[in-house]
């Protein structure tokens, strides 16, 4: 049965497929090199389904991209602290730079297939991305969604200077949050509040408590979207794609304004109650240490907790949607558009990443990729001539893919769904509600800025939950240092960790790194965890592929056998790579892994068992032969995005007439090697193969590992 046979058969069950794709992976801030939580947490998911995608819709309809976020008080406060005993750090820009480019070298050793790595502020992405900013803030404002308030922000009395968000620690004000690491408005999980609301501040430039004082910022008005927010999560709740913890997650802060308060101060909120706006009081529940006050809107909420504060009332506050800030007063970010005469405000550097992505397509197309152009990790794909971003970002047939890290939802679900939706010039009903969503994708681009009405596709979340290091959650601030991801490459070879990563089902829970020389309390009679998955490659698929070129060398003259394959081979196969099709559909891809290993270990005893069974008819053994290259070819296309080098060295040795994207399409699937040959080869029932020397590997081992 041919492909096209098999596709139209089951096309009714089969997954849809966008015509072009974005897959984007989250940017790593601009003040360190990478460590193994960004490499095998978001950009080896990423470039494992960015490299399935042009396999299966094309290489021409795929755009892979992400970058460096240059901007944001981390960084800046990074630099600050290296800049004061290393003077010869030169300027924050050259900080930077000098950081992407230990990130873009880590990402070229694992084989990350980015379209473009740039940078929210270099090269020809940094200029696009500050037009990009422009226009949306533009747009923002003209469709009313724009508010100036006016808020308090930290400030240093001793170091006479305002603080941005990372040079104020504290403890997070947010009821049932228990990191101590929160910092202006937002805590290291990534919980949103009100600077005024954090508890035990500190400044890190003095080491003082700082004081407040008032300033302006634009903020978006968030609030405005919960009906429609609410939409978003009944719409996705039964979609099959969208992982559990992404639609949690948005609920969550979906609920109504909140303030919980400790018992103790039962007798001072009764004496307070009086004063505060309508609001609904909950007793403890049994076992618990605080009450609650829940409020119409949030405005009653504030109001309530200047009363509670000033009569020195403990309290946290719950997750709500609150007004979300775009702007800042930190040097080290994109200026912001002059707005209301509001002059020498930046963008605070969570919004600006939002929309980078959109920026670095808009510069792989606009600029090409090159020496000339962008900086490129994919030499597969070099011209996108003739294509526009909005081909991939707003036509409905089109998706966009975003891989980020579970911390990270409140952002890309919360916060960007919102301004997605607020973006279109006609949208003045929104807000509302009122329009579904579904109708939502019908309208065509306004990005740059266009007369016509349209909106920017939502995109499909993929959220990890956290890479943990040894049974710690691991953090470069913290007393579990991670690995940097290139440190790993002294101990496993890039495959090896790309097929490891990729089976710990990330996209169900936290799970644990455990890789055995760096851990000190590893048995030394135990084997090593990260080799698991390794050793499908390096053991089983690289015995079934070196059996397959010896065999074609021995027994027909350096040459593979054309012949029938086997009925019940070609059924079971189709059945695997339908399953494997419909695994990374929903990205799952610990259970792709799974099915490989239970596929590659099973083709592998058909050549053992055949092998043995024909060693004395050679009609049989060319027939097994035949059908042991058809499985090596199904295991590589299921291993190609997850192990592109071997599977690469497969299809050079077996020197066809077709480019190496071609054999992998899912064009020819469910073919033996009768779509990728020429008519010659078809008529004499061989192809010529290269010959393999004694002893290769095709899926290598680390030489610390012999």
């Amino acid at each position: 049965m041919l492909s096209s046979d098999r596709i139209t058969e089951k096309s009714s069950a089969r997954p849809q497929w966008p015509t072009k794709a974005i897959v984007t992976a989250g940017m790593p801030y601009g003040n360190k090199g990478l460590h193994f939580g960004h490499v095998g947490g978001v950009f080896l998911p990423a470039d494992v389904f960015a490299r399935f995608l042009r396999d299966r819709i094309g290489e021409e309809n795929v755009l892979f991209v992400s970058g460096t976020d240059c901007y944001g008080s981390p960084i800046a406060e990074d630099y600050r602290k290296r800049a004061d005993v290393d003077p010869a750090i030169g300027a924050i820009e050259d900080f930077v730079e000098s950081n992407h480019r230990r990130q873009f070298e880590a990402l070229k050793e694992y084989g990350i297939s980015l379209d473009i790595y740039e940078g929210s502020g270099i090269g020809a992405s940094g200029k696009v991305h500050r037009e990009v900013t422009d226009q949306v803030m533009q747009r923002l404002y003209d469709n009313g969604y724009l508010h100036k308030l006016s808020s308090l922000q930290f400030y240093d009395d001793e170091a006479h200077t305002f603080l941005n968000g990372r040079q104020v620690v504290g403890h997070c004000p947010v009821q049932g949050c228990k990191s101590e690491k929160g910092y202006a408005d937002e805590c290291d999980l990534g919980h949103q509040y009100m600077p005024k609301d954090l508890l035990n501040p500190v400044s890190t430039v003095s080491g003082k408590r700082p004081v407040m004082r008032e300033v302006s910022n634009w903020y978006f008005d968030l609030p405005a979207f919960r009906e429609l927010l609410q939409s978003y999560v009944d719409s996705r709740a039964d979609d099959g794609v969208t992982r559990p913890v992404v639609l949690k997650t948005i609920e969550e802060f979906l609920a109504p304004p909140i303030t919980y308060v400790k018992n103790e101060y039962l007798d001072a909120y009764e004496e307070l109650k009086a004063q505060l706006q309508q609001h609904t009081f909950r007793p403890a529940e049994k076992g618990k240490a605080s009450f609650e006050l829940e409020f119409e809107d949030l405005e009653s909420r504030e109001q309530a907790l200047s009363v509670l504060t000033e009569a020195g009332v403990r309290f946290r506050t719950g997750k709500t949607l609150v007004p979300f800030r775009l702007t800042g007063n930190i040097a080290w970010g994109v200026p912001a558009p002059v707005l209301e005469e509001a002059r020498g405000l930046t963008i605070w550097c969570w919004p600006e990443s939002l929309w980078a992505p959109i920026s670095f397509t808009r510069a792989r197309i606009e600029h090409g990729a090159g020496a000339r152009g962008v900086e490129s990790l994919n030499p597969q794909r070099l011209d996108c001539a003739g294509e526009a971003w909005e081909q991939y970002w707003c036509d409905p047939q089109a998706r966009v893919y975003q891989f980020i890290g579970q911390d990270n939802i409140y952002f890309y679900g919360v916060a960007q769904t919102a301004l997605w939706s607020a973006l279109p010039a006609a949208s003045a009903n929104r807000a509302t509600g009122a329009t579904d969503l579904a109708t939502i994708d019908d309208a065509a681009c306004v990005l740059p800025l266009d007369p016509a009405p349209g909106e920017l596709q939502q995109t499909q979340l993929i959220a990890n939950y956290h890479l943990q290091f040894l049974g710690k959650k691991a953090s470069s601030s913290g007393s579990v240092k991670p690995p940097m991801a290139t440190d790993l490459l002294d101990y496993y070879t890039a495959e090896q960790l790309r097929a490891h990563f990729i089976a710990l089902g990330l996209g169900q829970r936290n799970v644990s790194f455990q890789p055995k020389p760096l851990n000190a309390d590893a048995p030394q009679t135990q084997g090593d965890p990260v080799l698991k998955e390794g050793s499908l490659l390096t053991n089983v698929l690289n015995r079934l592929a070196r059996s397959c070129f010896y065999a074609a060398e021995n027994d027909c003259g350096g040459r593979m056998p054309l012949a029938e394959i086997e009925e019940t081979i070609v059924n079971d196969t189709a059945s695997v790579l339908e399953e494997y099709e419909d695994l990374m559909h929903r990205q799952e891809f610990h259970r792709i892994m799974q099915l490989a290993d239970v596929s590659i270990r099973r083709a592998n005893k058909y050549w053992n068992d055949g092998s043995l069974a024909t060693k004395e008819d050679p009609a049989a053994r060319r027939s097994v032969i035949a059908n042991a290259f058809y499985l090596l070819k199904a295991a590589c296309l299921m291993m190609h995005p997850i192990a592109p080098a071997g599977t690469r060295m497969v299809y050079e040795y077996l020197a066809l007439p077709v480019q190496e994207r071609e054999f992998y399409s899912w064009e020819h699937a469910y073919d033996g090697f009768e779509g990728v040959l020429d008519d010659e080869d078809k008529d004499c029932g061989f192809h010529q193969v290269k010959e393999l020397p004694p002893r290769t590997d095709f899926f290598k081992r680390h030489p610390s590992q012999f």
